[in-house]
Parts: structure tokens; C-alpha cells; sequence
């Protein structure tokens, strides 16, 4: 297994393109997103059953080296600001297969 730092956001369907896009953009190799993800925040309650979709949230959860998590956090505090969310970075073990 090789250690790695796993990255969560949730961000809303407006910022989840540029989330993507600042993702690549800093190199990282893959992520997984769950969209219509319901929830309560500092913003509200978040349903999965608005009308347009504009105002639902999505999960992103991707991992990369150590060495380079800041520089992909720091890539997206500013969208996070922007437009809100959630980051949460951890330690876990990626299987090597």
C-alpha cells in the first residue's frame, strides 16, 4: 500500500465544473463524483429535488501523494469561497493493484 492524502469537497452544481477543471489543472490522476448529494451545511439544508439541479450539491473525493496535496487545496480555496462548500483532507492507504 502506498500512503496518500485523500480529498473530499462537496461543492454545488454551479462550481463543479471549475472544481474539475482546477483538479486536472494541478495534475491530479483521477476523482470520483457523486452528484445530488443532500445534506445540511452552514448554508442550509441541501435536497436533491430542486427543479433545475442548479442549486444541488455534488461529492468529488480524489487522492494524490503528500508531497502535493497544498498546492491542490490551495487551488481551490478561492472557488470555495467563491461559490461555498466543504474540503476535507485525510490520511489513508491506497491499495496498489
Amino acid at each position: 500500500m502506498m500512503p496518500v492524502k485523500k480529498i473530499e469537497i462537496i461543492i454545488n452544481e454551479i462550481g463543479l465544473l471549475k472544481v474539475l477543471k482546477l483538479l486536472d489543472a494541478a495534475g491530479v490522476s483521477g476523482y470520483t463524483v457523486i452528484k445530488n448529494t443532500t445534506g445540511k451545511g452552514e448554508r442550509g439544508l441541501r435536497g436533491g429535488d430542486e427543479l433545475t439541479g442548479v442549486f444541488t450539491n455534488s461529492y468529488v473525493m480524489t487522492a494524490c501523494p503528500p508531497e502535493k496535496v497544498t498546492a491542490v487545496v490551495e487551488s481551490l480555496r478561492p472557488t470555495l469561497k467563491q461559490r461555498g462548500g466543504v474540503c476535507l483532507v485525510s490520511d489513508a492507504q491506497w491499495l496498489i493493484h
